[in-house]
């Protein structure tokens, strides 16, 4: 592929990814909010406005359409190969350019950014954003089918593309706001919220592959939606919840 070929291609897969929609992304952040120690919130309140990490959380998404942000487009996802061991995983996390400046890129220079300077409003409304896309299991999906874009399904008589399916329309079916489904899965997770601050990224990167592998293995022939949810919801609120949590680990390392 020659380098006009590639900045093409990794322009139009970027225009065609949302990560969790603007509810997905909400969820992320409000849970999170609920979960920074008080210095936390009060310095990122300070940078962002009160709630501000909840309602700057989909800017990432928005500032795509600015040509003076495109160096952040392929932030937005980590084309990962198949049958990636735990090993695998750690070496990508611990050298997150080695594939290039894609999502394991974003989250770790961010971070350092904001250490290193923690007024960065830009960088933190970044990383807010990019943690919620690092627990969408199709945002570390397969570069051949760009993350489940061109993989056509049928969801309740209705043709959509996989990733799609992922970014919303499993949300959208909950038919409630983002901070409904915040309250929810904070009540859903409460007895293991402490057990999920313990987790690392890398384990959170663990599990989201894991369902991402069982994405691709499903077999699709089965039109019928209800066995989707039915099989798919709890996988899905539990990287919702993660999400949060693991952002709020983040946050409060970052602003301690």
């Amino acid at each position: 592929m020659n380098k006009q070929f590639l900045a093409l291609f990794f322009f139009i897969f970027s225009l065609s990814l949302s990560a969790y929609d603007a509810v997905g992304h909400r969820i992320v952040a409000d849970i999170a909010y609920q979960n920074l120690t008080c210095k936390t919130r009060k310095q990122i309140d300070k940078v962002l406005g009160k709630h501000g990490i909840i309602y700057e959380s989909t800017w990432a998404d928005e500032v795509r359409s600015d040509k003076k942000y495109a160096y952040s487009y392929q932030w937005h996802y980590q084309n990962l190969n198949d049958s990636l061991t735990t090993t695998d995983l750690e070496k990508l996390l611990a050298n997150p350019k080695s594939e290039g400046a894609h999502l394991f890129f974003a989250i770790d220079s961010l971070t350092t950014r904001l250490k290193n300077d923690k007024n960065n409003a830009e960088a933190l409304k970044f990383l807010v954003h990019f943690v919620g896309d690092l627990h969408q299991p199709m945002h570390l999906g397969r570069l051949q089918d760009l993350g489940g874009n061109k993989l056509d399904v049928k969801w309740f008589g209705k043709t959509i593309n996989l990733h799609s399916l992922w970014d919303s329309y499993i949300i959208e079916g909950n038919k409630m706001s983002y901070s409904e489904i915040s309250k929810y899965l904070q009540d859903k997770y409460e007895p293991q919220k402490a057990a999920f601050k313990t987790y690392s990224v890398l384990q959170s990167v663990e599990v989201g592959y894991a369902i991402r592998t069982q994405i691709y293995n499903y077999d699709y022939s089965d039109t019928n939606s209800y066995h989707y949810l039915y099989f798919f919801s709890d996988k899905q609120d539990e990287m919702l919840y993660r999400a949060g949590i693991q952002l709020a680990n983040i946050l409060n390392s970052i602003f301690k």
